[in-house]
């Protein structure tokens, strides 16, 4: 491939996942650049965009509920924690 077609088409992808990038902005998606062009990649390489969709809120969902109960055990280590008293 010469090397004029591969800026072009390298060009024309950064182009598609920025217009795309835009557009889960705009739909509060929540996915950077990179994650993006991920998914964009699996989806092009045969996986089924429904299923991907799918795996994706899944892991959001296993995340926030990580991150609530880290928050939790948090605050439950800091409130049993005891205040030294000063002599």
């Amino acid at each position: 491939m010469p090397p004029n077609d591969r800026a072009e088409k390298q060009a024309a992808a950064q182009q598609a996942v920025n217009i795309l990038h835009e557009i889960s902005t705009i739909l509060n998606c929540h996915l950077d650049r990179q994650t993006l062009s991920i998914c964009i990649s699996m989806i092009e390489k045969g996986i089924n965009p429904e299923a991907l969709a799918n795996v994706v809120k899944e892991l959001r969902k296993k995340g926030q509920e990580n991150q609530l109960e880290a928050a939790a055990a948090a605050a439950a280590s800091s409130s049993t924690t005891v205040p030294s008293r000063r002599r």
